[in-house]
This record gives C-alpha cells, structure tokens and sequence, in this order.
C-alpha cells in the first residue's frame, strides 16, 4: 500500500515523536517541549528531502538498459511528459504551437499561423535503445497527430495556381518517427551528472493516410478549391513528400528543445540507476 506524501510525513512525525517521548521517559533528559522542537526540526528535513527530487512520479529508472525496461519506462511517461512540467521550465508537446511556420517550396510559398499540433502524447512506443558507452539513443515511436490552424499560399502547387487564405487541418495516420540521438554527460553547478543531447538525425515515414481539410484554396471560388483539395487527398503521399519536409523538421526541433530542457533540469541519477559511464 502507498501512503500518500501528507499522510506518510504525519506517520514520521508520530513515529519521531513516540520515539523521543519514550527516550525521555527512560532518561529523563529532555522535557517534552524540547521533544516537539526536535520532533519538528526532524519532520522539516524529511520534508526537505522528499522535496530534493526533481523527476516527477512518472519517471520510472530502469536498473538496466534492456530494451524491455526502457520501452515500458517510456510507455509510462510519454502521457505525462507530453502535456508539459511547468515547474521545470518544460514546455508542452501536446499541443504544441506553431505561432508562425514559413515554407518556402519551389514555385510557391506557404504560412501556417497559429497552429496547434495534437497527438504526441498517445504516440505508441516501438523501440528504445541506450548504449551509454557510445554516447548513443534510439527512439522509435508511432503517432497519429492532427495540425489545425491557419495558413496564406500563394503560387503554384503541383499543377494548380494557388491564390489562398483559410483554415487548414492535416490529420496524419500511423507515421512512424526513429531518431538516433548523440548523446553527452555533463556536471550541474551543483555537481550533479546529466544526460545531454549533442546531436540528432531522424527518419520520418508519413504512414497510412494523410487527410487534408483546407478552406477557401482559391478566393471566391469553392469549386476550383474542391477540386484541388480532392486532388490533394488522392495524391497525398506525393503533396506531402513535397511539402511536408519543413513541417517535421520544425516538429523534430521542437521536441528536442523541449527533451534538452528536461535534462538539463533533472540530474542522470533520477532517470537512469546505472552507472555512468566516464567522460
């Protein structure tokens, strides 16, 4: 049974407490109002402690880099972490804003303004590996993730001229994300050892099905904006192949900003109870 942080602090007090009480009845050293004083300053320091760690309940150290264990200890913080950990300074991953994204594509130039992307947090766990030795993280994950908000595309998309301004909504399907990530160990102020992230390269397949719903593709006229936007969904692959690019790798840099925050918040030895390696 787990005691809950208010009820387990009261039970150490109580059980401090009897226990000097019983220490003075036997040595008649102490009045009892001394017994409180020590009782006090006693509680205040489980407090304390209890306070030092920073890795939120979630975060579940493996005692070992199986894959078994580092799989499952991902699956059960990916939830949580994604929503954010406004104490530490750790942003959001679902949703997370696109305040204003440009794309620049042969012929023509696309903006996404005050978009909102959604589904990282039930992302399905595949595959992670750590070989701290080689300074080396492999994360795969499949995700399903939707991007509403709104955009200005002027030019030539494929075959069409495109002259619009609306709403946009992209629903992506089953895509599978891997990255190798490089990692490094570095020292706090306080001397404490952390994970660090030196560098990354991904892979990103758009998976199932893409699903455009775009407005107003060509002002004043629905017809021609259906008609592209149904081309669009047939060919989705070959639309999202082409400008799809800027918006993963704006989504990949995000997410790693926003792991770089965690670790530089939370020290190794809340996160892995494994040896570091030398460095």
């Amino acid at each position: 049974m787990s005691l809950g942080f208010d009820t387990a602090a009261a039970f150490v007090f109580v059980t401090i407490y009897r226990a000097v009480v019983q220490t003075v009845r036997v040595g008649s050293a102490m009045c009892e109002r001394h017994v409180m004083v020590f009782a006090f300053v006693a509680i205040a320091a489980f407090f304390l402690t209890a306070e030092a760690k920073l890795a939120p309940d979630y975060i579940h150290p493996c005692n070992t880099t199986e894959r078994a264990c580092l799989i499952q200890a991902t699956k059960d913080a990916i939830p949580h972490f994604a929503q954010g950990i406004p104490e530490l300074g750790v942003p959001s991953l679902d949703p997370f804003i696109i305040d204003e994204l440009p794309i620049q594509l042969p012929g023509v130039k696309v903006t996404f303004i005050d978009g909102k992307v959604t589904g990282l947090k039930k992302c399905q766990v595949l595959n992670v590996e750590a070989y701290l030795e080689k300074n080396l993280f492999i994360l795969e994950v499949k995700c399903n993730m939707t991007i509403k908000g709104k955009y200005t595309a002027v030019g030539r998309l494929l075959l069409f001229p495109i002259n619009g301004e609306g709403d946009s909504k992209i629903k992506i399907v089953n895509s599978v994300i891997k990255l190798n990530i490089k990692t490094k160990y570095f020292k706090d102020n306080e001397g404490r050892d952390h994970f660090g992230l030196k560098s990354y390269r991904y892979n990103f397949d758009y998976g199932e099905r893409i699903h455009y719903t775009i407005t107003n593709l060509f002002k004043g006229n629905p017809e021609l904006s259906n008609t592209v936007l149904q081309f669009l969904n047939e060919n989705w692959r070959t639309v999202t192949e082409e400008f799809g690019t800027p918006v993963v790798e704006y989504a990949m840099n995000v997410t790693i900003d926003t792991a770089k925050k965690f670790f530089d918040a939370v020290p190794y030895d809340e996160l892995l109870h494994v040896p570091i390696p030398k460095y």
